[in-house]
């Protein structure tokens, strides 16, 4: 299996939370795709090359959306 993506945001609130809300997709050597969430419990046997990018002048939060029933991503500048 390799990894093809992983995408999503990972969190520091300002009470010293933190919250993350990953997908992947991975592949097998014959070329089928999968994709999901990355949650809690998923592991890499060998090795997993991440870049995280720190972007301090942004909040990211999870706030309830009414019209869905789920958190949704909540993007605001820092003041």
């Amino acid at each position: 299996m390799e990894i093809l993506t992983l995408s999503g945001t990972v969190a520091l609130a300002d009470d010293g939370k933190t919250s993350s809300h990953m997908h992947t997709a991975i592949s097998t050597g014959a070329g089928q795709v999968w994709g999901g969430h990355v949650a809690s419990g998923c592991i890499v046997l060998t090795t997993a090359e991440v870049l995280l990018a720190l972007l301090p002048e942004w909040q990211f939060t999870r706030d309830p959306d009414a019209q869905t029933g789920y958190d949704e991503l909540v993007v605001q500048a820092r003041s």
